[in-house]
């Protein structure tokens, strides 16, 4: 795709860019963990036990920064610098040295130019610099070492990575799929492949690899962006082989391939684009089915693919959900359905590509009034998610291509699929979202409702219980005032510590599939939202090392006056943002249960706070709780752990009682609901 955000102008973390080849190229503890094969820990061993690690050249106490050349001369001395893929971890900093994104990317697409023999006019680098000419030679020389497609696949990933906030890139189990979907759509004879906004190149590559028997197919591209153009050659060159001609220019204000008839045309398309040429393009002889309106850009996309498709061409479109109902769009719809250029729509499940929060959509076009018949296949593989011992839902992309694959070979019996005719289609809103176009699977809302009953008697039984063994609790009205300690005092004897985090940008958060090293992140709307608050996650880069974790039998407190909370801590490690805080408990001296459950006392968070304002920040170390031994602290505590149970069941109990009116909903609408 196009885009998206413009280059990054400063080095990350602060480094110095290095343009004059004199500049210091920076690391960080884990950095030199990553080059190494180690982990931080072990990193932090080594500054504490050798006198001769380096000293820090920059960065601060919690982050210090490190001269590359005199790490790797430390480890060569004493036989820690592995070979292998740590030579390529120890080439990549010097790529972040540089700063700029596009700088980077110049490089790494020169490097892929000459790894597969693309060289482009007499002086193909000619817009490299000094310093940037002896990186390029090194990576050169490395790749002959350890291999060309590793070596140039592992330096971009980590530009892509490190650039993910202002790139989106297709992902390879999509880029597959629709591949998949255009040959079970009906393209047979691939001769020319084109992607016309074909950001770093993922869909070509696809494409590249799925038709490469017999003579490959022509690959076209078109990028708005040149950095991610020359990227996409280089790495269809370095993947496949194959030469794709990639253009960088506008496809819609300038089509680059005006000639080509696209035999498959993939896209993922740009989203919301403000200015996509409304004005300008107004009168285009492209939009056969109506202008586009000001606010659906996608719209433009669609119509473009379906122009430039050969006389049995193929186009597999990714499109957000909303384009398939807005209202502003009806009118293009229904022109598409009328000239039988929408041959199917496939509904995939959250998290299938950027941005992971919404559920993309599969549009599979075919040349107007090609087909005899009249219908559109409808495909919902919305449903098709795994969830993975980590806890954090994914995509099972197996089970979704083999939905779409039996969806082709017969709709008729396929699961959550069916031709629909376009006359059923054209009503008033011209709604194509699959999902809405569906039977009601009578036999799976049943099953639904008898799980929703049976979760509601378990979990009516659990408040039971619990009801039973705290209905004992009773207020004593006559007992000694009790002497109490502040947490203030606590931490004075280290009985605790506590940790204020720090702000946890929204460019250092990412939201959708987790990579294997990535933590949550806790906010204080996520707090208040409890089970349903979104899955945030933060890339396992150097920021991470700055980030406050919670650890289990940590007791979190909300620093604010108007949202106080404390609570413990029983899930994996998660990063805070602020205003959270940690208290870090001995827990031979303190029980972090009673301590939680006394700290949401009513007044405490009022005695702590500031008085300027509702919002004003909390200071926990003015909070007080009972100066209790730890046996007695442990015995209020299970108390307090029973009540947080409790609570936990009447969120659950609400969320099935709403699952509950929902499927009965459904089965009163469509007639299926025996009353007895």
């Amino acid at each position: 795709m196009h885009a998206v955000g413009g280059v990054t102008g400063a080095a990350r973390g602060g480094r110095m860019p290095n343009v004059g080849g004199d500049a210091t190229v920076t690391v960080t503890l884990a950095e030199i963990a990553r080059i190494a094969g180690v982990g931080r820990a072990a990193v932090s061993n080594w500054r504490r036990r050798h006198p001769d690690f380096p000293a820090p050249t920059g960065g601060s106490d919690t982050s210090p920064q490190f001269s590359l050349d005199e790490v790797e001369a430390w480890l060569r001395e004493h036989g820690r610098l592995p070979g292998g893929t740590g030579a390529a971890q120890r080439l990549w900093p010097r790529f972040e040295a540089l700063g700029e994104r596009d700088v980077m990317a110049r490089i790494l697409a020169a490097l892929g130019n000459e790894l597969s023999g693309r060289l482009l006019g007499p002086d193909p680098h000619g817009e490299l610099n000094e310093a940037e000419l002896a990186l390029l030679r090194d990576a050169r020389a490395l790749t002959r070492r350890e291999g060309s497609e590793a070596t140039f696949e592992y330096l971009f990933d980590r530009w892509l990575g490190t650039h993910v906030r202002q790139v989106s890139a297709t992902p390879p189990m999509l880029a597959d799929l629709m591949c998949e979907i255009a040959e079970l759509g009906g393209a047979e004879k691939v001769e020319t492949v084109l992607d016309p906004a074909c950001g770093t190149g993922s869909l070509l590559l696809a494409a590249a690899r799925r038709w490469a028997g017999g003579r490959p197919p022509t690959l076209f591209g078109q990028e708005l962006d040149p950095a991610l153009a020359a990227l996409a050659a280089a790495r269809v060159g370095v993947r496949t082989g194959a030469e794709a001609r990639i253009e960088a220019s506008d496809t819609l204000r300038r089509d680059a391939f005006g000639g080509v008839r696209a035999d498959v045309l993939v896209c993922n398309v740009p989203t919301n684009q403000r200015d996509w040429g409304y004005d300008e393009l107004s009168a285009d002889p492209r939009w056969v089915w109506g202008l586009p309106p000001r606010t659906e850009s996608e719209l433009a996309w669609v119509q473009h693919a379906a122009s430039v498709l050969a006389d049995a061409g193929i186009a597999v479109l990714a499109l957000p959900p909303s384009v398939a109902a807005r209202r502003a769009g009806r009118r293009i719809r229904a022109g598409l359905l009328r000239s039988g250029a929408l041959r199917a729509v496939v509904a995939l499940p959250v998290g299938s590509a950027p941005p992971y929060a919404i559920a993309p959509h599969l549009w599979v076009l075919g040349t107007p009034d090609r087909r005899g018949d009249a219908d559109v296949l409808m495909v919902d593989a919305s449903d098709c998610r795994v969830r993975p011992s980590t806890g954090r839902p994914g995509v099972d992309w197996a089970a979704v291509a083999l939905r779409v694959r039996h969806a082709w070979d017969d709709a008729e019996t396929a699961e959550r699929t069916r031709r629909v005719p376009v006359i059923e289609l054209l009503d008033e809103e011209v709604d194509l979202s699959p999902a809405r176009h569906l039977p009601l699977d009578a036999e799976e809302y049943a099953a639904g409702l008898r799980a929703n009953w049976s979760e509601l008697t378990d979990r009516l039984r659990h408040a039971d219980e619990l009801r039973r063994t705290l209905s004992g609790l009773a207020a004593d009205a006559d007992a000694a005032p009790i002497a109490k300690v502040t947490i203030g005092e606590l931490e004075r004897v280290a009985a605790l510590r506590v940790q204020a985090s720090g702000t946890v940008s929204s460019d250092r958060v990412g939201v959708g599939p987790a990579p294997a090293d990535a933590v949550p992140v806790l906010t204080p709307e996520g707090i208040a939202a409890g089970e349903n608050a979104p899955q945030w996650i933060v890339p396992a880069e150097d920021e991470k090392d700055d980030l406050l974790l919670a650890r289990r039998g940590d007791v979190i407190v909300v620093g604010t006056t108007r949202a106080f909370d404390a609570r413990v801590h029983t899930d994996e490690p998660a990063a805070l943002s602020a205003p959270l805080l940690v208290l870090r408990v001995d827990p031979d001296r303190i029980d972090p249960w009673f301590l939680a459950g006394c700290l949401r006392a009513p007044g405490n968070a009022r005695r702590a706070g500031g008085h300027a304002s509702t919002s004003s920040r909390v200071d926990p170390r003015r909070m007080s709780v009972p100066r209790l031994p730890v046996a007695e602290q442990r015995r209020l505590g299970a108390v307090f752990r029973q009540l947080a149970d409790l609570n936990t069941t009447l969120d659950h109990l609400r969320r099935t009682g709403a699952a509950l009116e929902a499927t009965v909903g459904a089965l009163a609408a469509e007639g299926r609901l025996d009353v007895r």
